[in-house]
This record gives structure tokens, C-alpha cells and sequence, in this order.
């Protein structure tokens, strides 16, 4: 079972435990073969639970990453799942958790949206629209 709810910055995906806020994915130009979405997810159980599962029809394969730093150098790395601490949030962001979009199977332009689907460990399915926005990276 899952609920759909599509509004850009509020609560946007809700069932049973979970809630889905702010979600976004970033825009690449055509040619660019991946992306991440970005987001909230809030675990208002007692008990921790995971994300263990992300799909999109946007991209050949969809996987759940995380930034480590490995010797002083940022690397990104696949990860089984991302754990969401009982009562906690946990933010999907640059740098940090994000699911990553590999193989786009068309250019993810400013102002249109991304449908994907979340899956967590006990079997819960959340569909969330994203919308895509232009990410521009601070100058140091």
C-alpha cells in the first residue's frame, strides 16, 4: 500500500510510518548520463527502519549512495540501505545519502518531475514526486 501526495516543499509522500518531505532531483543537461534525488524521510515509529529500495522509470538503475571520506578524499559509495533512526530524520543531500539516478533514459530538465518509488525494509512503498531544479554549486 502507499499514498501519493505532489506538492514541492511540504510534506509530500505519507504512509503509516513514513513521511516524505521536500524531495527534489537535480538537473542535468541532455547528454549527462546520471542525477540524484534529494529529501526528508522521517520515521515516526518507535523502532528504527531502513530505505532498502528505490526505483524510477527515468533510469536504467536506480541505487541508494553515500559520500565517505576514504584518506582525506570525498568518494561516493553504494550502500544496501539507509537506516532512519526511530523518531529521527534523516536528510538525503549533497555530500551525504542520496539515490542516484544511472542511465537516464532522457535529460532531467528544470520545472518537470520525477516519479520514483521507495521501498522500506518491513515492505512499505512510498511514491514520491519530485521536481527537478537547477543545483548550482557554491564558488569556493
Amino acid at each position: 500500500m502507499h499514498k501519493t501526495v505532489a506538492t514541492d516543499n511540504a510534506v509530500t509522500a505519507e504512509h503509516g510510518f513514513f513521511i516524505v518531505k521536500a524531495p527534489y532531483a537535480r538537473a542535468v543537461p541532455p547528454g549527462q548520463p546520471n542525477s540524484a534525488v534529494f529529501m526528508q524521510l522521517q520515521n515516526k515509529d518507535r523502532q528504527a527502519h531502513a530505505l532498502v529500495k528505490a526505483v524510477s522509470q527515468v533510469a536504467e538503475v536506480v541505487e541508494l549512495h553515500n559520500h565517505v571520506n576514504e584518506g582525506g578524499i570525498m568518494k561516493m559509495r553504494q550502500v544496501a540501505q539507509i537506516d532512519l533512526p526511530a523518531g529521527e530524520t534523516v536528510e538525503l543531500k549533497p555530500g551525504g545519502f542520496h539515490i542516484m539516478l544511472i542511465g537516464l533514459k532522457q535529460a532531467l530538465q528544470p520545472n518537470a518531475r520525477v516519479d520514483l518509488s521507495l521501498t522500506f525494509e518491513e515492505g512499505t512503498t512510498v511514491t514520491v514526486t519530485a521536481p527537478i531544479k537547477e543545483i548550482v554549486a557554491p564558488m569556493h
